[in-house]
């Protein structure tokens, strides 16, 4: 698994780095000594963005680098470029000494760069390493990284080393780490607490479907609940899908692993809280015992869902879940799935597309991704697509009859088993890089966590300071 990376204690000893750019090389250039100044010209040194130059000491070692970037205003275009350093630099330890607007986030984005999944293959003996930032929270963003390190070991693994019964493990052992109060309920037991549609999808497969649901923290705190879909190996069911579809279905638990990486940020945080967390955990297999294209099925809210496809098995999953969490009445409730296809050929694999019955909810999304520089886009749980779900001798389909906006469709779907989607947001991730970008290694990927991390805790910290105000009055 992934090696903890954290920032360490400022040092003035450390290599300094400078962040330059086109407008003010020449100014910058002419304060340097004479020898770097001279060193960067036979280089041929151009400060690009991306572009690296490491200037010698008088003993020849490493005595300041200079990396390139481009900025809009007074931030970088790309707020993580800095994450580049995290996997261009040699061994040793650095410092942010001019630039960059955002230490923030550059120093969070060279943690991200420096991930790899080493489960199979040994890890660099040794690695570049980046003091803290002066005025940021450094303990706070080793934790996020170390949070997403977690989620993208959970997405990379393959689906023989994380099956239903080690991804559950896996939540268990954060759960009771953070002493959380936890629940699991395997099998045919599924059937017996009416989870009807989990135990359908996953009654296929080796390993017995199974729900996770843990509690952690004040019970007079903000009522946060997160749903995961823990599909960890999409076959697509007697719908098959094709092989090219198949060979990234072990990411199909995403979803499970964002709701793990931002439960372990809020924990790690102890952020004052209300925290539920809940994993419907199946992998959709080809078998006799398999759930079918026709069947009927009574779900947990009491509505008769008729099976479209078996390829849309995630939202099957999920509606259990979504009943159960509604049942509490959560002040939020948030669903994360690698969902739909539609998704990504709408916005792509970058840019995950969110849903929710609240205009004021959807806002504050919006605002905490930018700042987070953890991207999204709202699409519209748009009405008049809603009758296409209606089925005619059951409830609901699960898939419609067209095939037209699948994303929006799926979030339709869910939205049914929802008692209130005022305090409700659906995200449709994909939770994979297909090439490496600054703070984004190829590879699994832990989407919208950041963002919603920034929104719990300021919520969070709205409603103390409310309960405070309450208290001096």
């Amino acid at each position: 698994m992934a090696t903890r990376i954290e920032l360490e204690d400022f040092t003035p000893a450390a290599t300094p780095i400078d962040f330059v750019e086109a407008q003010s090389w020449e100014n910058y250039a002419s304060n340097l000594p004479a020898e770097q100044r001279a060193f960067a010209a036979s280089c041929g040194f151009e400060p690009k963005p991306e572009r690296l130059l490491l200037l010698p000491g008088p003993s020849g070692a490493v005595a300041r680098a200079l990396f390139g970037v481009e900025r809009e205003g007074a931030r970088l275009r790309d707020p993580f470029l800095p994450g580049k350093l995290g996997a261009l630099l040699p061994p040793g330890l650095y410092r942010f000494d001019q630039g960059p607007a955002d230490p923030a986030a550059g120093a969070l984005a060279f943690l991200l760069s420096q991930y790899k999944y080493a489960r199979f293959v040994a890890p660099k003996a040794s690695q570049p390493r980046l003091c803290a930032p002066e005025g940021v929270d450094a303990a706070r963003i080793s934790r996020i990284a170390a949070a997403v390190a977690f989620g993208r070991d959970l997405v990379n693994a393959p689906a023989n080393e994380i099956g239903p019964e080690a991804l559950a493990s896996a939540a268990v052992e954060l759960a009771e780490r953070h002493g959380a109060q936890v629940r699991v309920i395997v099998g045919d037991a599924l059937v017996a607490e009416n989870f009807p549609l989990i135990h359908a999808v996953g009654k296929g497969a080796a390993e017995a479907p199974r729900l996770v649901d843990f509690v952690h923290g004040p019970e007079d705190g903000l009522k946060v609940t997160l749903v995961g879909k823990g599909v960890c190996f999409d076959t697509g069911g007697l719908d098959i899908k094709p092989s090219s579809a198949m060979l990234l279905m072990k990411k199909d638990m995403g979803g499970a692993a964002i709701a793990l990486s931002l439960a372990s940020m809020l924990m790690e945080g102890a952020v004052p809280i209300r925290l539920r967390v809940i994993l419907p955990i199946v992998e959709n297999s080809v078998s006799a015992p398999a759930f079918r294209p026709s069947d009927i099925y009574r779900s947990r809210n009491g509505l008769a869902v008729e099976i479209g496809n078996t390829d849309a098995e995630g939202r099957l999953v999920l509606a259990d879940a979504l009943a159960l969490a509604s049942e509490d009445q959560p002040d939020l409730l948030f669903d994360f799935a690698t969902l739909t296809g539609a998704a990504r050929v709408a916005l792509g694999p970058d840019l995950p597309p969110f849903y929710t019955g609240s205009d004021e909810l959807a806002r504050d999304i919006e605002r905490h991704a930018k700042s987070a520089n953890d991207p999204l886009w709202r699409l519209p749980l748009w009405e008049p697509y809603d009758s296409g779900l209606d089925g005619k001798i059951s409830d609901v389909v699960n898939v419609t009859s067209h095939g037209f906006a699948g994303s929006i469709t799926a979030a339709l779907f869910l939205r049914r088993f929802v008692s209130d989607p005022e305090r409700w947001a659906h995200f449709d991730a994909y939770c994979w890089n297909g090439a490496t970008k600054p703070g984004r290694p190829e590879g699994g990927e832990i989407q919208i966590a950041r963002g919603l991390c920034e929104l719990i805790e300021a919520r969070a910290a709205a409603l103390a300071e409310s309960a405070r105000g309450r208290d001096a009055n």
